[in-house]
C-alpha cells in the first residue's frame, strides 16, 4: 500500500506517518475561538489515533463479539438506536418508534435521506435482513436477545415493525451498533456471512468509512463526506493503532502521539502514573452499559472439572481482594457472583450466595478435593490443570502468575498457556481443548443482553465467541433465567435473578474474580470524545482535537 511506513521506523515516527496519510493540515495559525464557559470552540479537521488492544482477529462485528473490535467498527456501523447518560434510548437510524399496549409490536420509523459508504439507499429491508438473517442466525447475542422476535414486516421502505412472540422490554436496550449493526443486505445477501469480502472490510451507515487495514499496525477510516448527519463528523481522521506492548502503548499516550486509549489497552499499573501527566486527562465515564467482570470458565467436559466439589474448591482458593489491590491496582472490586453489583439499584444483584472470602477458605478447598477423591501425591500435587490467558493486556498474565500460586496452595499444578488472540478464541470456542479459560465479560444493560449467553444451556454454540463454553446445562437456571427475560413485575423479575445467582454461584460453572473498573485515557487537546454510556462503543462523530 502506498506510502505505508517501513518497519525499520522508530515507533514515534511509525505512528506519526501512519497518521499524516493523505490528511491535509490545517493552516497552523487557524484560529480558535472559545464556547460559553472558556471551552474552544471546536474546529473541524485533523486526525485522532487511538490505541486498540490487542489487534482484532476480525472485524465482522456482527458475528463475533470480542471487546477489541467495537472501537474500530462502531465508527463504521450504527444501530436503530443509542443512549442517553440515563440509559434511556435516543434515536439513531431509527427516528421514533411506538410500542404496542401488549409489548408484542414495535414499529420504528427510520431515518430518510442515510446512504451506505458503498452509495445504497438505507431502508427498512436493510434492518430486517440484519435482524432476521445476519443477527438471529450469527451473532452472539442474537439466539438470547432477539429470541422473541419472530419477524420484521416492511411495510414502507422507512417504516420497519418489530413482531414479538413475547414482550422483551430489554430488546429496546440492546439496539445499539455494538450490540445489532445494521449492515447492507445487497452486500450480504446470498453469502456466508464470515466469508462475505465486508467481514474485513466494513460498509455501514456511519461517520467514519473503513480505508485500510495494515496487519500487526493500524486500521484507517477516513471520514464519511456524505453523512447523513449535516456537519459531521469534525475529523478527517481516525487511526486505530496495534501496540503489543504495554510500556509502548503508555509511552505513546505520554509523549502525546497517540490521543484515546480506553478499556484494557493502558495496563492497570500505569494509570497512576499517567493521571499525573499534565497533557493527560481520564474517566472512568462511558462504562455505563459495559459491567466488566473478570472471571474464569471452567470447562466441565473434563473429568476433574466435571465435579461440583473440585470447581468449588478452586473457587475457594482464590484471594479476590488480592487481585484488585495487586492486579488491578484498585480500579476494580471483589466479585460475588454471575451479576455486577452494579445491578444493585435495579435490583436483580443479590450476594446472598454461597460466599468464597471465608476465613478458613483454604481449609475448605482442601477438604473438598480430599472428599471428591484427589488426595496430595507425594509432592503434594493432586492434579495439573491448564490456563488460557485472556490476550487482552498484560494485567490477565500477571492474574494467571497469581492464580497459579493461589492453586498450588491446595494441590492444583496450573500450566499457563498464552497464545495470539484468534488461537485463543479458537481453543476455547470452537475445539473446546482448555481447562479453565480466563476471559471477561460486559453484562450490558440488562443480564439478558450480556449474562445469559454465558450461563443458559441454549447458548453452548460451538464456534460462537464468548457464549457458554463450559457445557454448563442446569435446567434450573435455564428456567429460572427464561422466566425473567419474560418477567414485566419489577419485584417477581428480582426474585427470580436472586434464585439464579443463588443456584449459579452453587453449581460453579466457573469462578467471579472482580468487577472491573476501566479508565480511559485521553490527550487532553482531544475533545466531546465520551459522549454517552456507550463511551468508546460509539462513534467519535463529535471528537475533534485541538490545536
Amino acid at each position: 500500500m502506498s506510502g505505508i511506513p517501513t518497519p525499520h521506523l522508530s515507533r514515534r515516527a511509525l505512528l506519526l506517518a501512519s497518521a499524516a496519510m493523505a490528511v491535509t493540515a490545517p493552516p497552523a495559525a487557524e484560529a480558535q475561538t472559545s464556547r460559553p464557559g472558556g471551552t474552544p470552540t471546536p474546529v473541524p479537521g485533523g486526525t485522532m489515533v487511538m490505541i486498540v488492544n490487542p489487534e482484532p482477529a476480525t472485524l465482522a462485528t456482527y458475528a463475533v463479539s470480542a471487546g477489541n473490535i467495537p472501537p474500530i467498527t462502531t465508527q463504521i456501523y450504527e444501530g436503530l438506536l443509542t443512549y442517553d447518560w440515563d440509559l434511556k434510548p435516543q434515536p439513531l437510524l431509527a427516528k421514533s418508534w411506538t410500542v404496542s399496549p401488549d409489548g408484542k409490536t414495535i414499529t420504528f420509523k427510520l431515518q430518510e435521506g442515510v446512504t451506505f459508504h458503498n452509495g445504497a439507499a438505507f431502508t427498512s429491508a436493510d434492518v430486517a435482513y440484519s435482524f432476521m438473517e445476519i443477527a438471529k442466525k450469527v451473532n452472539p447475542n442474537g439466539p438470547v436477545i432477539l429470541r422473541e422476535l419472530e419477524a420484521v414486516e416492511t411495510p414502507d421502505a422507512m417504516t420497519a415493525v418489530f413482531k414479538l412472540a413475547n414482550p422483551a422490554p430489554y430488546l429496546m436496550m440492546s439496539l445499539s451498533s455494538n450490540n445489532i449493526p445494521i449492515i447492507c443486505k445487497s452486500v450480504f445477501e446470498d453469502t456466508v456471512p464470515m466469508q462475505n469480502p465486508s467481514a474485513n472490510r466494513p460498509i455501514g451507515t456511519g461517520p467514519f468509512k473503513f480505508a485500510a487495514w495494515e496487519r500487526g499496525q493500524f486500521v484507517r477510516l477516513d471520514k464519511n463526506d456524505k453523512y447523513w448527519k449535516p456537519g459531521l463528523p469534525l475529523l478527517n481522521r481516525i487511526i486505530a493503532r496495534f501496540i503489543p506492548d504495554a510500556a509502548t502503548r503508555s509511552a505513546a499516550l505520554e509523549t502525546g502521539e497517540a490521543h484515546y486509549a480506553a478499556y484494557s489497552a493502558v495496563n492497570a499499573a500505569d494509570i497512576k502514573r499517567m493521571q499525573a501527566n499534565p497533557i493527560l486527562g481520564s474517566t472512568t465515564r462511558g462504562y455505563g452499559t459495559t459491567a466488566a467482570t473478570s472471571v474464569l470458565e471452567f470447562n466441565m467436559r473434563r473429568p476433574h472439572l466435571a465435579k461440583k466439589e473440585v470447581r468449588q474448591a478452586i473457587c475457594y482458593a482464590i484471594d479476590r481482594q488480592f487481585i484488585v489491590d495487586n492486579i488491578l491496582y484498585g480500579f476494580g472490586k471483589p466479585a460475588v457472583g454471575p451479576l455486577s453489583s452494579v445491578f444493585s439499584t435495579s435490583g436483580w444483584f443479590t450476594a446472598d450466595v454461597r460466599r468464597f472470602d471465608v476465613p478458613n477458605r483454604l481449609e475448605i478447598a482442601n477438604k473438598l478435593l480430599d472428599d471428591a477423591g484427589y488426595p496430595r501425591g507425594a509432592n503434594g500435587v493432586r492434579f495439573g490443570l491448564h490456563l488460557e490467558i485472556n490476550s487482552f493486556g498484560e494485567q490477565w498474565l500477571r492474574q494467571g502468575e497469581y492464580l497459579k500460586q493461589a492453586l498450588a496452595q491446595i494441590g492444583i499444578n496450573l500450566t499457563l498457556r498464552s497464545e495470539d488472540t484468534a488461537t485463543w478464541l479458537r481453543r476455547c470456542y470452537t475445539d473446546y481443548d482448555f481447562d479453565i479459560n480466563e476471559p471477561f465479560y460486559s453484562a450490558g444493560a440488562d443480564p439478558v443482553i450480556g449474562v445469559h449467553r454465558h450461563y443458559v444451556s441454549s447458548a453452548i454454540r460451538q464456534g460462537t465467541t464468548f457464549v457458554n463454553n463450559k457445557d454448563y446445562r442446569s435446567p434450573v437456571v435455564d428456567k429460572l433465567m427464561d422466566d425473567a427475560t419474560r418477567e414485566l413485575d419489577p419485584k417477581k423479575r428480582a426474585d427470580l435473578y436472586h434464585a439464579a445467582q443463588k443456584q449459579m454461584v452453587e453449581d460453579s460453572p466457573g469462578a467471579w474474580l472482580a468487577e472491573v473498573q476501566y479508565v480511559t485515557i485521553f490527550n487532553k487537546k482531544l475533545h466531546d470524545h465520551t459522549m454517552g454510556p456507550l463511551g468508546t462503543y460509539e462513534a467519535f462523530s463529535r471528537a475533534w482535537l485541538e490545536r
